[in-house]
């Protein structure tokens, strides 16, 4: 399906998208638009379909009802095996889930050769070029569990980039953090907004979403309740839902 027959020239569009396990209904009907360089931060109450949002668009899950464009191809509800979406698309999860016997530069060096044939040395060349991005190319020979919870965040960042996404979904990225950790993430994320990155991020962090968000998402029960700039968004929510969760959120 061409762009134009998806109806919009947004990057990614999802229309009327349902996704269930068993009988809970994660996702109800979500319509959602994100445009080229468009930066969407997703919030909501835990268990709101914030995560199952981005999974369905990353294709690690697959959503039962409606459809989802990402670069004007359809994503097919039981093909999922489209083969730009692993290539459009980087994701960055709670959980680092990096090899622990692989050094950090081999966990980057590892998806852009065998998924995008890279020979070794030019492997090499783009793991250490988004190491420096990131600002850890010193750490780029240890294992991941010499490094902190932050700098290994950051390494999980940089291998996705390695691949050359058009589109990065961060699911909570900070949330198994330490406080003192969290910054220097959200510094390396802030970067990638203000170099034109298309970004979706499911965060509780309130003043990333202010600095950085073109729009705000507020998810309650697997439906999308409001969306505003941030400005709007934080200052005059219209939803009784979204001022309660704003409330509990900025005041703890």
């Amino acid at each position: 399906m061409s762009e134009s027959a998806a109806g919009s020239s947004a990057l990614i569009r999802m229309q009327a998208v349902g996704k269930s396990f068993g009988s809970f209904k994660a996702l109800d009907g979500v319509d959602l638009s994100v445009a080229s360089g468009e930066k969407i931060v997703v919030c909501g109450p835990s268990g709101s379909g914030k995560s199952t949002l981005i999974r369905c668009i990353s294709q690690l899950e697959t959503h039962d009802e409606g459809q989802i464009w990402v670069d004007g191809v359809e994503l097919h509800d039981r093909s999922s095996q489209g083969a730009h979406v692993p290539g459009d698309i980087g994701m960055v999860f709670q959980q680092f889930n990096l090899f622990p016997h692989l050094s950090v530069i081999d966990n980057l060096m590892l998806a852009p050769m065998r998924v995008r044939g890279l020979g070794r040395q030019e492997a090499e060349q783009l793991a250490m070029q988004y190491l420096d991005r990131v600002g850890i190319a010193e750490q780029a020979h240890k294992l991941p569990g010499q490094l902190s919870g932050g700098q290994q965040q950051r390494v999980a960042i940089a291998r996705s980039l390695c691949m050359r996404p058009r589109i990065m979904l961060f699911d909570e990225p900070t949330s198994a953090l330490d406080p003192e950790m969290i910054q220097e993430v959200l510094s390396v994320m802030e970067g990638l907004a203000r170099d034109g990155m298309t970004m979706i991020c499911v965060t509780h962090e309130m003043g990333f979403a202010r600095r950085v968000a073109d729009r705000v998402v507020f998810m309650d029960q697997g439906r999308v309740v409001e969306e505003a700039p941030p400005a709007v968004f934080f200052s005059a929510p219209r939803s009784e839902r979204c001022r309660s969760f704003l409330e509990r959120i900025l005041h703890h």
